[in-house]
């Protein structure tokens, strides 16, 4: 029994290596032992036509004086048992295996060959080209109509195989590039009626001031003061426009921004991320820890887009934090990354939500159109290879993760 899972074990292992050879290969190990194959099958046949056309003209030799040839020995020689005796002298019967005979020696080795042949290629399709063919068929007709869930199966170590492989990794990246479309296209309809409210909302205000002064100016009914101040408060509502058009611009720019990669190292981030945290937290009472690992470190990287990174994390940790803010960079190769951790009232809604654009945690955002950095600095981490990690501290307090990835130079 032992002997008999050996010889098993063993023949699948050669059946995998079969089906693993390169498609060059196996074409030719198919040919070669169907040429093998035919010519044993060949010789076989040829040898077994030989002895039934001897058979059938030993009817017709003359036995006797063969049999006295062979008692005189004549020297040694060896005498041709039977002569092809005169067809006339045959049976019609005699006569057509004779010449089947005939045909069978001459030509079984070309049928046999050709057929061998045939066999071959036709075992080499269904074997090693109909399952990726017919699985790259079948994914080409869905991606054609838009249906990218599925899978492709076929993962033989082959040149078709890398095929499939390579064919995989296209249909994996056209569900990347689709769910890539679909968020912006999400983001670009909340940032559409973001503006139609936030545009809104300042010139329902003007409008409301405008008429005031109009109906009540002329006559005298409303004073000075109250007329000031109604002009101080449209100009406010102006200013707030103007930083929402100048946000728009930004966001616009994000789009289109190339990232400028240089060398940074870790003392020279550490540098000038203390030079963020003289200027953001000098009207601070809040304290603030920075801490560097890896500064002999070298990232490749742009660092205008870290420090922006750095700069909204820092003033949204300031923001709500109470009494302390750590800043945690770790610097590698390959890898840099920030982590800024206050001790403030964490993130009360769905993370998910805090990275969109416009997010509010509060009704004064919304009146300084804030809300930009999270979403600005997640649009910045993705470009430069990475993601933004966010999420609540069990004792209080939030914690946001800037990953980035080191960009070729």
């Amino acid at each position: 029994m032992e002997k008999v899972k050996k010889i098993w074990e063993n023949v699948k292992k050669l059946s995998g290596t079969i089906r693993n050879l390169s498609v060059r290969k196996t074409i030719i190990l198919y040919m070669f032992i169907s040429l093998v194959l035919c010519f044993f099958l060949s010789a076989w046949i040829i040898r077994r036509a030989e002895l039934i056309q001897n058979t059938v003209w030993w009817k017709y030799a003359d036995q006797e004086a063969y049999n006295e040839l062979v008692k005189q020995g004549r020297g040694g020689y060896i005498f041709e048992p039977t002569i092809r005796p005169d067809s006339l002298d045959m049976t019609p019967e005699d006569l057509r295996v004779s010449e089947f005979c005939d045909f069978a020696e001459t030509w079984t080795a070309l049928i046999l060959s050709s057929a061998g042949s045939l066999g071959a290629v036709f075992l080499f399709y269904r074997h090693k080209l109909k399952a990726p063919i017919r699985e790259l068929a079948t994914a080409s007709g869905r991606i054609g109509e838009n249906d990218l869930d599925f899978r492709i199966t076929y993962e033989n170590r082959d040149e078709m195989g890398e095929l499939c492989k390579e064919f995989e990794r296209m249909r994996e990246q056209l569900v990347k590039n689709n769910r890539k479309l679909w968020n912006a296209l999400e983001e670009e309809r909340i940032l559409r009626a973001a503006i139609a409210h936030d545009i809104r909302s300042p010139l329902s205000v003007l409008e409301g001031y405008q008429e005031m002064l109009m109906e009540f100016l002329p006559d005298g009914t409303i004073d000075k003061e109250e007329a000031v101040e109604m002009l101080w408060e449209s100009k406010k509502q102006i200013e707030r426009m103007d930083v929402f058009v100048d946000t728009m611009q930004k966001l616009s720019s994000l789009e289109h921004r190339e990232m400028l990669v240089s060398e940074i190292t870790g003392k020279q981030l550490e540098k000038e991320l203390w030079a963020e945290v003289d200027i953001l937290g000098k009207d601070s009472e809040i304290d603030i820890v920075l801490e560097v690992s890896g500064i002999k470190e070298c990232f490749f990287g742009d660092k205008e887009v870290i420090l922006e990174v750095t700069e909204n994390l820092l003033s949204n940790a300031l923001q709500y934090g109470k009494e302390r803010v750590e800043i945690k960079v770790s610097v590698t190769s390959e890898e840099l990354e920030i982590c800024v951790r206050d001790d403030g009232i964490g993130f009360m809604q769905n993370i998910r939500e805090v990275t969109k654009v416009f997010y509010k945690q509060n009704v004064k955002d919304s009146l300084k159109h804030e809300g930009m950095g999270m979403y600005i600095s997640r649009l910045y981490c993705e470009k430069h290879g990475g993601k933004l990690l966010l999420e609540n501290e069990k004792s209080g307090g939030a914690v946001v993760k800037a990953l980035f990835r080191r960009i070729a130079s």
